[in-house]
């Protein structure tokens, strides 16, 4: 959201309320309280009109800082958020002086500028960043807080959830709002009002309704964020490294847990809009056995309900006369099963007249049912702010558990009304729109939890929010079967890593339409080379003999070869970082690894580069130290780091460990 017209007007309509000076103060052991006029205040004739915005400084954890500030305290902006984090304040250690106020937690300080209001953060002695540009905005209709925060020079910018367009967001407008749009738009399924900086600073908006970043966009060395309404709360971390940031913003929202063995290994699905019955899941799956191709899961997606009838949770009898059966016919064949589900309620399910009936779906605010055509007819959303109805839809999914299967795919959840409707809870629709990510998979993960035990829980979620790293698996969502995809793809699952989150997966082969297969096994490759790994489509299977013979080889030798990394894979989970990590987080020293989006580690040890080119060319960078290929052989002793131009066979992708 802009609010000026270059560097010195202000934007018609509107009028920015910058913060002034210190007026009063508050210093207590817990909390600082500043009451900031918007105006020099030169004698109490001053003061008998004109904005003031209070700023209330905590700690919660060493070395992090909140910020918030409002303007008008009585309306239901000064409501919290709904993010589960924990709030606590811890002890402060505050010196004062006419000039300053000086506040400390561990390392760090937040020195507050009395007379010409900022606020610079420092660790150990050294500025990470400033407060800068505080301010209220009086808009055309509705009313903003803003915050700049200063950009150093050569600083860079990450995070903000799973964003596909470039990785570096400096120069970019990113608005936090969940929205249904692909890998190939602005549009984000999993938006996170959290960024990272190269200058180990982390910011943690906590706002679950829209929050605007203008990140080296308009003021190109600020990163700007606001909010519509009376009040803004944010976090600062100070860390000694971006890992360091991660971990104390993990500790804030919540740790990723740990996965069972078996989701590390390659999971296969039906695809979206295919046709499929007993025979055809059968066919595949000994299909992939009868190549020597180790499949762990099997996904049916959504046609095992019938057409029409999303969701029901009732297997199409037509084409699944015996699920249960077939199910452990899978079992026996070593697998696991995953179910598609949404939650979404359509007109012609089974489930619409009972969910209507107890009011367990969102409403209008004439008491009706919201319905729309989009995806289902007559299709509601499950209210999961109403406690019953939550239960209600958990014991649908029981019903499955307890038939044998062993996880959901959470899809969906992105497109939630905020015009017209009413919540259970009566809580702000606005708020509610990015946060019913968080509600919905967090119903199906405590389900999951419940029924199989910490450890072995998990789904494979699309929309996401601040938070939901607790509940994984994600994936990137839908994208082209091209090279171009596949580099987006890439490209917003780095982004997300870099937003809390420590798993991710991707469509191999690319969602819409079909990959040529050149692509198929190049993305199979970079997939298998995924923290987990899915065969998945829309409208042609993604079996490996659809393409040609050699890519059931590549398929098996990834497979293999990822099978044996899962130890490490797991080991590396207990970090609580990423699996996949951005070349910066692990080599943040090496100013060329700040922009690098084409290729990745696994853990701290692996370095893996796809390849994006049908000619099989692909330029890798690799730091100084000492470097051998996965499979071994020579091993590179690199004084300084360097790039590499070469041609790779489809068995050949690079990866190369730590000597």
């Amino acid at each position: 959201m802009k609010f000026t017209d270059g560097a010195w007007l202000t934007r018609e309509g509107y009028r920015i309320n910058g913060a002034r000076e210190v007026r009063f103060e508050e210093i207590g052991r817990e909390k600082v309280t500043l009451t900031v006029p918007t105006f020099h205040v030169y004698g109490r004739g001053s003061t008998l009109g004109g904005v003031f915005v209070t700023v209330e400084i905590t700690s919660p954890l060493e070395n992090v800082f909140r910020i918030r500030t409002y303007h008008h305290k009585g309306g239901p902006d000064m409501e919290q958020s709904y993010f589960v984090v924990d709030r606590t304040c811890r002890g402060l250690d505050v010196s004062t002086d006419d000039e300053a106020i000086v506040i400390g937690s561990g390392d760090s300080t937040l020195t507050v500028d009395r007379t010409d209001f900022r606020m610079t953060l420092r660790r150990g002695g050294k500025k990470i960043t400033a407060s800068t540009g505080l301010a209220y905005v009086e808009g055309p209709g509705r009313n903003y807080m803003r915050e700049q925060l200063d950009l150093g020079v050569g600083e860079h910018v990450y995070g903000l959830g799973e964003r596909f367009g470039a990785f570096v967001k400096n120069g970019q407008t990113v608005d936090i709002w969940n929205k249904d749009g692909g890998t190939f738009s602005e549009q984000a399924y999993k938006n996170v009002p959290f960024y990272i900086t190269d200058r180990n600073l982390g910011v943690f908006v906590d706002h679950s309704e829209n929050v605007s970043f203008e990140v080296g966009s308009e003021n190109v060395s600020k990163v700007q964020f606001s909010v519509e309404g009376e009040v803004l709360d944010y976090y600062m971390f100070a860390g000694e490294s971006m890992k360091d940031v991660l971990r104390l913003y993990t500790d804030l929202t919540g740790k990723a847990p740990e996965l069972p063995e078996w989701s590390y290994g390659l999971w296969l699905s039906t695809s979206f809009t295919t046709d499929y019955d007993e025979a055809t899941v059968l066919s595949f799956v000994d299909g992939m056995k009868e190549r020597g191709i180790d499949l762990k899961v099997f996904h049916f997606d959504c046609f095992w309900m019938k057409d029409c009838h999303w969701c029901n949770f009732l297997w199409d009898e037509r084409m699944f006369p015996d699920p249960k059966a077939l199910i452990d016919k899978l079992h026996d064949r070593g697998l696991k099963v995953c179910v598609w589900i949404n939650p979404y309620i359509a007109q012609m399910s089974e489930l619409f007249d009972e969910g209507a009936k107890n009011g367990y779906f969102l409403k209008r605010k004439d008491g009706s049912v919201w319905q729309w055509d989009l995806w289902q007819q007559g299709m509601a959303i499950v209210d999961f702010t109403n406690p019953e109805a939550r239960r209600w839809y958990q014991d649908k999914l029981r019903a499955l558990l307890d038939m044998g299967v062993d996880c959901f795919k959470t899809d969906f959840g992105e497109r939630i009304p905020t015009e017209d409707v009413v919540w259970y809870s009566g809580q702000n629709c606005n708020r509610l729109h990015n946060f019913y990510a968080y509600i919905y998979n967090d119903a199906v993960f405590e389900l999951l939890k419940e029924v199989k035990g910490d450890g072995e829980a998990i789904l494979f979620a699309r929309s996401a929010t601040a938070g939901c790293q607790k509940f994984p698996v994600h994936w990137g969502g839908d994208c082209r079967s091209d090279y171009v995809s596949m580099e987006q793809t890439i490209r917003g699952g780095l982004s997300l890593m870099l937003s809390g989150f420590s798993y991710w997966s991707h469509d191999i082969g690319g969602f819409e339409d079909k990959s040529t297969a050149d692509v198929y096994k190049r993305w199979a490759a970079f997939g298998l080379m995924s923290s987990h790994s899915r065969l998945h489509g829309s409208s042609s299977y993604r079996v490996p003999w659809n393409y040609d013979d050699e890519a059931c080889e590549v398929v098996k030798h990834y497979t293999d070869l990822k099978k044996s990394l899962v130890p490490y894979l797991m080991k590396t989970a207990k970090e609580g970082l990423p699996v996949m990590r951005p070349m910066v987080l692990e080599f943040q020293d090496d100013p060329v690894c700040a922009t690098l989006d084409r290729q990745y580690m696994l853990g701290s040890e692996i370095l893996v580069a796809p390849v994006f080119d049908e000619e099989g060319e692909v330029t890798y960078y690799l730091p100084k130290g000492r470097w051998q290929k996965i499979d071994g052989g020579e091993v590179l002793e690199l004084e300084y780091g360097r790039f590499f131009k070469e041609k790779r066979g489809y068995l050949e992708m690079p990866i190369y460990k730590k000597a």
